[in-house]
């Protein structure tokens, strides 16, 4: 993943087979798709990989027990099965969690028993574990911080977690080994038609030269999520709005508030809502709301309501009751929904299944979905730009194809932070051991090292601080104190590796204090943390 390569390419190839707008979970799963059947593809997206919705999710790889609830059986059925196959496709990154869902009603055992029965059920062969009841005793010895007062019994069942954006990373690099291109930083400023009005390519700008590309395709895929009515405008300014963004946000906690490799799931919130606390690279990670918004952003902002919800909510349930001041980073990510018809503000009811949809210019867009069922959804959307364009009938490879970095579950240490990079973990060792430097910490409450953030730069396309502290070390949004203090160095060590200047340095370093500063609910001054 070499970014100046990548855009070589732009120049060198005069018509691609596919341009896929969007470096997201969609727009990933769908270049990958295309790519490995044989297609010539091209994937650009404006800011970094995963910037948006696609590193902000609640990191479960789940059939989704609230669907079942909602009698969505065959969305649930759906993301069930890519739940087993991504499990197997990328073990590095996927593991099995157990939930627990403590029952504070003598019926509430009984009814999550059979509900999750069925789930285990729908999963089939790709099942991760039976279904049990717990007693209230077992139920507090799994979870010693769980609020027992009135507390009757507990259900497990199993589900998957994952980290998304390390996810999005590895998808980029078998996009690029399996001879695809995909470039960050780089803005589709308008879309290219030929005298019938047939899209035939893009023009982009490249966000750091501002040089402009005229780049021609046979398809062009819209894989933007929220952002999608930009591009759709792009190509009729009368679509109307056809997806709305809708909120969720996550309070990350010390592990002293779960204390368990167990996660706790609470299917029926004040409000209706589904509340996850989740143990997540040695953190509690607990969310998630769901509130209907206006307008996207790169960068949208928990709102004060959504914070004493998800509070107000984990005091209810947790024994130790979390404050604001326990709070170690806060982050909030738009879901991209379909727009309601009757235009009400509840997403409750909406559903996360995906819709592909044709222009009459041949733009073809990939509408809602989630990360779960990110390759089927990149599977239909490139079945359907064959069929439209009549590009032959060559079949998806992608349900058995490994990701970057997989190796076989019984290889992975989760003990080992390193975990994440699967296969690459002995070329990091390698950079550990080739410089006594690059061994130290960045941060010194952390375990992420300076050969991280080398390995990050040369290897992974990370360009800004942003891109490592938030998306490759995920720093930022574990602990976001520690984030706004290791900015220095990483500043320091990414113009080593590229060769710039001071004042780049400088500048990196106060634009990425004042991101960072967003992730906190308690005013914080960065400390100078000295690396020899």
């Amino acid at each position: 993943m070499k970014r100046n390569e990548e855009l070589n390419k732009l120049t060198q190839v005069k018509e691609w087979d596919f341009i896929v707008i969007g470096g997201g979970a969609s727009g990933l799963g769908s270049a990958l798709d295309a790519v490995s059947r044989g297609f010539k593809t091209l994937l650009l997206e404006s800011h970094d990989f995963a910037k948006a919705t696609s590193s902000r999710s609640t990191k479960l790889v789940h059939g989704g027990v609230r669907y079942l609830a909602q009698g969505d059986v065959g969305l649930v059925k759906e993301a069930l099965k890519e739940r087993g196959l991504l499990a197997k496709n990328a073990a590095h990154i996927v593991k099995n969690q157990s939930f627990i869902i403590p029952n504070y009603t003598w019926w509430g055992g009984i009814y999550y028993k059979i509900g999750l029965s069925v789930y285990d059920f729908l999963a089939g062969k790709l099942s991760l574990g039976k279904t049990k009841y717990i007693s209230k005793a077992k139920t507090v010895e799994k979870l010693p911080t769980i609020e027992q007062n009135h507390l009757m019994s507990g259900v497990v069942y199993q589900d998957g977690q994952f980290d998304d954006a390390r996810l999005a990373i590895n998808l980029t690099q078998t996009i690029i080994e399996k001879g695809g291109s995909a470039v960050n930083y780089v803005k589709v400023t308008n879309l290219l038609k030929d005298a019938s009005d047939k899209v035939i390519g893009v023009v982009a700008e490249d966000q750091f030269s501002k040089q402009q590309y005229q780049i021609h395709g046979k398809v062009v895929i819209n894989a933007t999520g929220v952002f999608t009515n930009d591009i759709l405008n792009m190509n009729n300014p009368k679509h109307g709005k056809l997806v709305v963004p809708s909120q969720g946000i996550h309070l990350v906690l010390d592990k002293s508030f779960l204390k368990s490799d167990d996660a706790i799931m609470i299917p029926k919130t004040s409000d209706g809502r589904v509340l996850f606390v989740v143990p997540w690279h040695d953190r509690a990670l607990v969310g998630t709301t769901d509130t209907l918004l206006k307008d996207e952003s790169f960068e949208p902002r928990a709102l004060e309501e959504e914070i004493s919800f998800v509070l107000n909510t984990a005091r209810q349930y947790l024994a130790k009751k979390p404050t604001r001041e326990d709070v170690k980073s806060v982050f909030a990510g738009l879901r991209p929904l379909a727009a309601p018809k009757d235009g009400s503000k509840s997403t409750k009811e909406v559903s996360r299944s995906h819709k592909v949809i044709t222009s009459e210019t041949g733009l073809v867009s990939i509408i809602g979905g989630k990360w779960t069922t990110y390759r089927k959804m990149a599977e239909d959307t490139v079945d359907e730009a064959i069929k439209v364009h009549r590009l032959g009938n060559t079949p998806s490879k992608t349900e058995h194809l490994s990701i970057h970095g997989n190796v076989k579950p019984e290889q992975v240490d989760r003990t080992n932070h390193l975990y994440v990079y699967g296969s690459d973990i002995p070329a990091i060792r390698k950079l550990q051991e080739s410089n006594p430097r690059y061994a130290q910490k960045i941060h010194p409450d952390h375990p992420f090292t300076v050969a991280e953030v080398v390995w990050a730069v040369r290897a992974e396309m990370a360009e800004t601080i942003e891109d490592i502290l938030a998306r490759r070390v995920r720093l930022l949004f574990l602990d976001a104190r520690a984030a706004i203090d290791s900015a220095h160095n990483v500043a320091r060590i990414i113009a080593e590796e590229k060769g710039y200047s001071e004042e780049w340095s400088q500048q990196q370093e106060n634009e990425f204090i004042e991101l960072a500063k967003g992730y906190l609910l308690t005013p914080y001054s960065p400390k100078v943390i000295n690396l020899n």
